[in-house]
């Protein structure tokens, strides 16, 4: 009996680690990033196939998928098929060990920045109006991956239902962004964008990729000279100067971390008023373990090393099944926590934004706090006000002297709009600002003042002055 004990501690030491990681990569992967996941495991794992309902919504004719008449009686499914959920939601019943181990699991996986949250990022920090925030991320979200846009802005602007002039000064800020050329249709309009981003709109090479930028691309060097009136040395040198741009601005981010902006979760108004979150599934295929598979194990004569093999593949396909489940529960869960604290933005946008932290959410849905920061990175969620990074909806905030909560966000929206209706001849210094706040009923510090005021790149007070 001793052994037998030993064997098993020794056997879960083995399994345990590689099956969190692939947790852990699923949960904070976003859609299109876990179908490449999918597909990656499929091609490995041969029991894997797709279907048209995901196992949660399984019909009688599927149902046998997780029954135990496949020749795998002998195993345990609570603690092989199951165990994902264990390590997130009962993390009391594993040892220190295991704790501090799935911990570091947590902190060491790193996903990378998308274009997409770069540029989000660069939205939140300008100075304009959250009309013009919202229309930019709504472009954002139609870039491709090399950052030029896949929708014409007049269709966009059908769709959003806003008028030209708000498109067009949502487009100017998307193109003032790093990197340079982001937000243009095609390539020979992003590279006038980084030429005029550095004033050389009066330039040969201007001129050269504005009218005869296919001929360039056939090194027509001497019809191009003779069309501009200058000589072929003098177009070499300018084709040198162009191939200096970059083709490609979205390149410099990973193309598998940088998909078109698909909503993980949408929160739709009813029509009674009430809002509610729907999971996207577009991209995401729906598995199952294959019958076929299944079928294998019950002929007695097969080869004992080609069962086990089978056993194997249909262990680890019930483990992706159940940690893609998982992934879905655990997303859909925060969006209804979102939904429950955050109704004053639902209803009346960014400035009603109240502060929420991770850690409240776990409570509730007993989970780490990490896990909750695991699940939302990279995420997003279309919501009545636009589409906005689930992440952005954890801050903390301040309460104001009527017992009103406000988030970080708010209040620097509030900081906005006092800099916004200020004397330019007279700004609002530090302390001007900190005490308009203060009257408010906004209890600030001046340090944070400051500190708002930088991320919002704003001059300080004597630099503004007109």
């Amino acid at each position: 009996m001793a052994d037998f004990s030993l064997n098993t501690a020794l056997s879960q030491q083995q399994t345990l680690t590689p099956q969190m990681r692939r947790s852990l990569e699923i949960l904070q992967s976003n859609s299109m990033e876990l179908s490449q996941l999918i597909h990656q495991a499929m091609e490995i794992n041969p029991v894997l196939e797709e279907i048209d309902v995901y196992p949660e919504e399984k019909n009688e004719d599927d149902s046998d998928d997780f029954s135990e008449e496949d020749g795998l009686g002998h195993l345990n499914e609570t603690d092989d098929d199951y165990r994902e959920r264990d390590i997130y939601q009962n993390a009391s019943a594993h040892s220190q060990d295991d704790e501090e181990r799935r911990q570091f699991l947590y902190e060491s996986i790193v996903a990378p920045e998308t274009l997409q949250q770069h540029l989000a990022e660069q939205v939140n920090q300008s100075i304009v109006s959250e009309q013009i925030k919202h229309v930019t991320l709504a472009l954002i979200g139609n870039l491709d991956e090399r950052g030029f846009l896949d929708v014409s802005t007049e269709k966009l602007c059908q769709q959003l239902e806003i008028k030209p002039a708000l498109m067009k000064q949502s487009l100017q800020l998307l193109q003032s962004f790093d990197p340079a050329g982001i937000g243009a249709v095609d390539l020979r309009d992003s590279l006038l964008i980084q030429l005029s981003r550095n004033n050389r709109q009066d330039s040969l090479e201007y001129k050269i990729i504005d009218q005869f930028l296919s001929d360039l691309a056939r090194r027509h060097l001497s019809q191009i000279a003779r069309a501009l009136g200058t000589t072929v040395e003098r177009i070499a040198e300018a084709t040198e100067r162009i191939a200096h741009l970059n083709p490609d601005p979205g390149g410099s981010f990973s193309p598998t971390a940088n998909p078109h902006i698909t909503p993980d979760v949408i929160i739709r108004r009813q029509d009674d008023g009430t809002f509610e979150a729907e999971l996207t599934n577009d991209h995401i295929p729906r598995l199952r373990i294959s019958d076929f598979y299944k079928s294998l194990l019950a002929k007695t004569g097969s080869d004992k090393k080609a069962l086990e093999y089978i056993r194997e593949n249909i262990r680890d396909g019930r483990s992706i099944i159940g940690s893609i489940s998982l992934r879905q529960e655990t997303i859909h869960s925060i969006a209804v926590r979102i939904i429950e604290r955050q109704q004053p933005f639902l209803r009346f946008g960014h400035s009603k934004l109240r502060p929420m932290t991770m850690s409240e959410i776990a409570d509730d849905l007993g989970m780490h706090a990490t896990t909750i920061s695991r699940a939302v990175a990279g995420k997003f969620i279309l919501t009545p006000h636009g589409m906005m990074e689930m992440r952005a909806f954890f801050a903390t905030g301040y309460q104001t002297a009527s017992g009103a909560e406000l988030s970080n966000a708010a209040v620097r929206e509030a900081m906005l709009s006092l800099i916004g209706s200020e004397n330019p001849a007279k700004p609002l210094s530090d302390d001007a600002l900190t005490k308009a706040l203060n009257v408010s009923g906004i209890d600030i510090k001046r340090r944070t003042v400051a500190k708002y005021r930088e991320q919002l790149h704003i001059l300080p007070s004597h630099l503004r002055k007109r």
